[in-house]
């Protein structure tokens, strides 16, 4: 069983990954609305894969990212936004992220990092 954690300040895109990942037979462990949020979810709840907006109040995606990267330095995170600021996009990658995809994301193409990520895992 994949745990999914999803972390975005929007509740659609939330629930339309959600729908993604559940309709693909895997399981969303939890939900977080910013980093900050996704960060304590992620240290309980222990993810193998997080999907993180970049643009989020309280604690942005990068921070969120780095942290996390701390915490867990072989942690999959996919990160996402639908502002793609290339500066942004270039130091989540250098950080450590897994994947960049573009909101709104295409569904075969996010199951197909998904499936990357998994045939790593195994």
């Amino acid at each position: 069983m994949v745990k999914i954690l999803i972390v975005d300040d929007s509740e659609f895109f939330r629930e339309t990954l959600k729908d993604i990942f559940i309709s693909a037979g895997h399981t969303v462990v939890g939900e977080a609305s910013d980093g900050a949020e996704g960060l304590e979810k992620f240290k309980k709840l222990h993810p193998d894969i997080t999907t993180m907006d970049i643009t989020m109040p309280v604690m942005d995606g990068i921070d969120a990212l780095t942290k996390i990267l701390e915490f867990d330095p072989d942690a999959k995170v996919i990160m996402a936004s639908s502002s793609a600021q290339n500066s942004k996009v270039s130091e989540a990658l250098i950080i450590g992220a897994y994947e960049f995809l573009p909101k709104p994301f295409d569904k075969d193409k996010l199951l197909e990092v998904v499936s990357d990520i998994l045939s790593g895992l195994m």
